[in-house]
C-alpha cells in the first residue's frame, strides 16, 4: 500500500489550510475501499474529529433506517455528539450539515458513492467545512465525481504481478512468498485474477490448508464456472446502468473487446444506439478502458468484467445457447445452426465460416442485428480464413438464409458475386465484404437505411449509388476491377467520407466536386497524370481532409484555395511533383501537411501564411533552401526535415515559438543554429544519421523542457557540459565517452545506451497522439488507415509500413 498512499497523500494535501475533496475511482474489487481505510487510519490523528461511511450506495437506498437521513445523522452525531432526534427530513439534514460542520477540522470518508444526490446530502459544498477539513470519496462512476465538481480524481491501479503474487500468499501460506510445491498454481491464480484484489483474496483465503489435488480442481473450475463472489461484487456496476448502455456493454463483452474504438462505434450506432456517450459511461464506470496501440485506440476490459458480461448472457439458460442474445463460441454456434435451432433471442453472432456451418439455422433468427462472419479473430492462426470450393458445404447455400433483420453485416471473404436474392436489406445501415468475391450489388432495389459500404479489394465492377440516398461513408480500397461509379446529379448529399485509393480502372472523378457535405477524401495510388477535376468553383466546400499520396501528378491546381477548410493534406510520395501553387497559402485552417518523400524542390515564398499549420512534413523532398517566411508558423508543433538536402537551417529557425518536436534524421546540416536554443517547448530533437554534423551547440541545457535527444550514428564526439542540468533527458545511441565531472550521475540523468541496431529502418519516428473521449474516432486514425492500405497495396514498391507511417504521423 506504502507507494499507492504517498500518492494519494500528495492530493490531500495535509497541513495546507484549504479544503479538499479527493475522489478514488475503480472497477468493484480494485481496493477503493482499502486504500481509503488505510488512508483513514493513517491520518485520522492530523483532524479534530473523523468519521469514514461505509457502503453509502446500499445505506443511502435502505428504507428501513431511514437511508440519507440515517447517514446525515450519523455524520452528525460523529462528528459532532449531536443527536439528530429533530432533523425529520434530509432537507433539514442538509441544513444542519451546513451550518454546524464549519466548527470543527474533519475527516470524512464516503465509500461507494454512486449518486450525486448523496453528495449533495452528505457532503454538499467545500464551504460546508472548516478550513484544513478533508472528504474522500470512493466511488465505480467517475461521473458521479464530475458532476460534484470533484477536481482531484485518483484512478486505483491494479497489482502488478509481484504486488499480487506477495497478496495471494499471505492469504493462502501466511507468509510474502508462496510454498515451493505450489509456485507453478500460485502463478495460475495470479494470471487469472489479472490484478484484481478481490480475487486474489477470495481465492487465496479459499485455497488456505487445502491439498495440491484440490488446488488442481478448483483452478481447473475456474475456466468453465467464475468466480461467484468476484462477479457479484463486479454486477453491482452493470446493474445500475440505463438499459441500452447494458446492451453496449454485453456487445463489448461477448465481441468487441480488443476491436478499435472505431470500429465498435461504426457497429454499435448501426444497431440504434448512440455509442459515443454509451462508451464514455462505461468507461466512467470503469467498466471499459481505452488503450493506445501507434496510433489506433482499442477498447479493453478486465478480463473478470469480460467474464462477468458473458455470464450475464449465459446464466440463464446455461445448456441451451440458441436462447442466448448473443452468439460468440464456434461449436455452439456451429450446433445451433446445424441442427436448424435459432430462435428470436440472438442478436448478435460472431463466427469463423468452415464447413461444419450451416446457414440454415439463421432463418428463425428474426431479430438478429449483426452477424460478423470471418470478424478479425483473437486466434492469429484463424485470421484468414477462407471457404475453399473443394470444401464440403454447398457454397450455393451458404448465405440465402441472411435475416432481413439485420443492421450491421461483416463477411470477410465471402464467396459468392451477388448478395442473396432473398435478403432484403431494408435495415441494412453497415455492410462490410472486404476480400470478396462480390461483383455487385443491389440492381433496382433502393436501400434507405444503408449508410456505410466496405468493400475493399473485391471484385466489384459497377456500383449505382443512386440507390443509396442515404449513404455517409463509402470505402473501396483496391478495387483493381472498378470501371465506373454512377452517382446520379444531386445524389449523395449525405456523404462525409470517401475513398478510392487504388482503384486504377476508375477514369471519372468529376462528380466528387458535386458532394456538398463531403469531408474525408482519399484518392491515392491511381497514376494519373493530371490532377483529376474534383475542386469545386466556390469556396464553400466541406472537405477537411485530402490524401492524394502515389501519384504521378506534377502540378496541384490553383483551384485548392476554394478548400476553405482543408484541415489536412497529404501528397506523399507523388514524386513528380514539382511545386506547390502560391495559392495554397489561402487555406487558413491547414493543420497538417504531409509532403514526405515527394519531387517538392522549393516552397511558396508565403509559405509562412499557413498560420494554422501544426505538424508538418518535408523529409526526403528535394527542397534546398527554405523561403524566409517559413519561420513565420508561430502555431508549428511537429516538424520532419529528415534526408534534408539543405545544409544549413534557417538562421531564424528559433521563431518556431511552439515547436516540440523535430527531426533532422539522416540530414545534410553541418551546424545547428543558435537561435534553436529559443525552442523553449521542445521535448524531441532528432539528429541520427546526421553524418556532417561534429558537434552540439554549447548550451543545449538551455532547452529545459528536452526529454529525447537521439544521436544514433552521428558522429558526436562529446557532450555539451550544460546537458548535465536537464534532469530526466534521455539520451538515445550516443557512443562517445561522457565526462562524470561534467554530468551528474547517470542514474540521475537516465542516459540510454542503445547499442547500434543492424536495421536502423525499423525505427519510426511518430508524434504523441491526443484521444478525445468523446469523440474518439478521428482523422488521426484515418490518416494511418491509408498509411497501411498504401503499403499492403504497394508491397512491390518494397516501402516498409513502419518507415511510411513516421512520415504520416497524425497531430494532436
Amino acid at each position: 500500500m506504502e507507494h499507492r498512499l504517498q500518492d494519494l497523500e500528495k492530493s490531500l494535501g495535509i497541513g495546507s489550510d484549504d479544503v479538499r475533496m479527493i475522489g478514488i475511482k475503480g472497477m468493484g474489487g480494485a481496493g477503493k475501499t482499502t486504500l481509503a481505510r488505510a488512508t483513514f487510519d493513517r491520518l485520522s490523528d492530523d483532524f479534530e474529529a473523523k468519521i469514514f461511511v461505509d457502503d453509502v450506495r446500499e445505506n443511502s437506498k435502505a428504507l428501513l433506517s431511514g437511508g440519507l437521513l440515517s447517514l446525515q445523522i450519523k455524520i452528525l452525531s460523529k462528528l459532532l455528539n449531536y443527536d439528530g432526534n429533530h432533523i425529520s427530513s434530509v432537507h433539514e439534514g442538509t441544513n444542519m450539515m451546513k451550518t454546524k460542520l464549519r466548527g470543527r477540522k474533519v475527516l470524512v470518508v464516503l465509500d461507494d458513492v454512486d449518486h450525486k444526490d448523496q453528495l449533495e446530502a452528505l457532503a454538499g459544498d467545500l464551504n460546508w467545512f472548516k478550513s484544513g477539513s478533508r472528504i474522500i470519496i470512493t466511488t465505480r462512476d467517475e461521473q458521479v465525481l464530475i458532476a460534484h465538481r470533484v477536481n482531484l480524481i485518483h484512478d486505483v491501479n491494479l497489482l502488478s504481478a509481484k504486488e499480487a503474487i506477495g497478496l495471494f500468499s499471505r492469504h493462502a501460506f501466511g507468509k510474502d512468498i508462496p510454498v515451493q510445491e505450489y509456485e507453478k498454481q500460485s502463478l495460475q491464480v495470479v494470471r487469472y485474477a489479472a490484478g484484481l484484489p478481490l480475487t486474489i483474496k477470495v481465492l487465496g483465503s479459499f485455497l488456505c490448508g487445502k491439498d495440491k489435488p484440490e488446488w488442481i480442481d478448483a483452478l481447473a473450475r475456474l475456466k468453465t464456472i467464475p468466480l461467484k463472489e468476484t462477479l457479484e461484487k463486479l454486477e453491482l456496476s452493470f446493474k445500475n446502468l440505463e438499459d441500452d448502455y447494458k446492451e453496449i456493454f454485453l456487445d463489448i463483452a461477448c465481441f468487441l473487446k480488443g476491436r478499435s474504438v472505431k470500429d465498435a462505434i461504426e457497429i454499435l450506432e448501426s444497431c440504434g444506439f448512440h455509442a459515443i456517450n454509451g462508451l464514455r459511461v462505461l468507461k466512467q464506470r470503469s467498466l471499459i478502458t481505452y488503450n493506445e496501440s501507434g496510433f489506433t485506440v482499442f477498447l479493453s476490459m478486465h478480463d473478470h468484467i469480460e467474464e462477468m458480461g458473458r455470464n450475464i448472457v449465459r446464466h440463464l439458460h446455461p445448456d441451451e445457447p440458441n436462447k442466448h442474445s448473443r452468439l460468440w463460441i464456434q461449436e455452439e454456434i456451429e450446433d445451433v445452426l446445424g441442427n436448424d435451432l435459432g430462435t428470436e433471442a440472438t442478436r448478435g453472432i460472431k463466427l469463423r465460416l468452415t464447413p461444419e456451418v450451416v446457414f440454415k439455422g439463421l432463418g428463425n433468427m428474426k431479430k438478429l442485428r449483426f452477424l460478423l462472419v470471418n470478424w478479425w479473430d483473437d486466434d492469429k492462426n484463424s485470421r484468414h480464413i477462407k471457404l475453399d470450393r473443394n470444401d464440403p458445404v454447398r457454397i450455393d447455400d451458404v448465405s440465402q438464409y441472411l435475416p432481413n433483420s439485420l443492421r450491421y453485416l461483416w463477411w470477410r471473404d465471402y464467396p459468392h458475386w451477388c448478395l442473396p436474392k432473398t435478403f432484403q436489406a431494408n435495415n441494412l445501415v453497415t455492410l462490410n465484404m472486404s476480400c470478396s468475391r462480390i461483383e455487385q450489388l443491389w440492381v433496382e432495389e433502393t436501400v434507405k437505411k444503408l449508410k456505410s459500404i466496405h468493400l475493399c479489394s473485391t471484385k466489384l465492377r459497377t456500383l449505382d449509388l443512386g440507390l443509396t440516398p442515404n449513404l455517409v461513408k463509402l470505402v473501396l480500397q483496391s478495387c483493381n476491377d472498378l470501371v465506373e461509379l454512377h452517382v446520379p446529379v444531386g445524389s449523395l448529399k449525405r456523404l462525409v467520407h470517401l475513398e478510392l485509393f487504388d482503384c486504377k480502372r476508375l477514369k471519372s472523378f468529376s462528380f466528387i466536386k458535386d458532394l456538398e457535405s463531403l469531408e474525408v477524401l482519399t484518392l491515392g495510388m491511381l497514376h494519373l497524370e493530371e490532377f483529376p477535376d474534383i475542386f469545386p468553383s466556390h469556396s464553400n466546400s466541406s472537405l477537411r481532409l485530402l490524401r492524394f499520396d502515389f501519384s504521378n501528378i506534377e502540378n496541384l491546381p490553383s483551384s485548392i484555395e476554394n478548400l476553405r477548410k482543408l484541415c489536412s493534406l497529404s501528397l506523399t510520395f507523388c514524386t513528380k511533383l514539382k511545386c506547390l501553387p502560391e495559392s495554397i497559402c489561402s487555406l487558413q485552417h491547414l493543420t497538417a501537411l504531409d509532403l514526405g518523400i515527394c519531387g517538392i524542390e522549393k516552397l511558396p515564398e508565403d509559405f509562412g501564411e499557413l498560420e494554422c499549420l501544426e505538424w508538418l512534413n518535408l523529409s526526403n523532398t528535394k527542397i534546398k533552401h527554405f523561403p524566409d517566411s517559413i519561420c513565420k508558423l508561430k502555431n508549428l508543433k511537429t516538424l520532419f526535415l529528415e534526408g534534408c538536402e539543405d545544409s544549413q537551417l534557417p538562421e531564424d529557425f528559433g521563431q518556431f515559438e511552439s515547436l516540440n518536436k523535430l527531426s533532422l534524421r539522416s540530414s545534410k546540416i553541418r551546424d545547428i543554429p543558435s537561435s534553436i536554443l529559443k525552442l523553449k517547448h521542445i521535448q524531441e530533437l532528432d539528429l541520427s544519421k546526421c553524418s556532417k554534423l561534429k558537434q552540439l551547440p554549447e548550451n543545449l541545457g538551455d532547452l529545459e523542457c528536452l526529454v529525447k535527444l537521439n544521436l544514433t550514428h552521428a558522429p558526436i564526439s562529446h557532450l555539451p557540459d550544460s546537458i548535465s542540468s536537464l534532469e530526466g533527458l534521455e539520451i538515445i545511441g550516443y557512443e562517445g565517452g561522457i565526462d562524470p565531472n561534467a554530468l551528474i550521475s547517470q542514474e540521475q540523468q537516465r542516459i540510454t545506451r542503445v547499442p547500434k541496431r543492424k536495421n536502423t529502418n525499423i525505427e519510426a519516428t511518430t508524434s504523441d497522439t491526443v484521444v478525445n473521449e468523446s469523440q474518439p474516432m478521428d482523422l488521426n486514425e484515418q490518416m494511418v488507415d491509408q498509411a497501411s492500405m498504401a503499403c499492403h497495396a504497394g508491397a512491390k514498391r518494397s516501402y516498409n509500413l513502419r518507415n511510411m507511417l513516421k512520415f504520416i504521423s497524425p497531430i494532436s
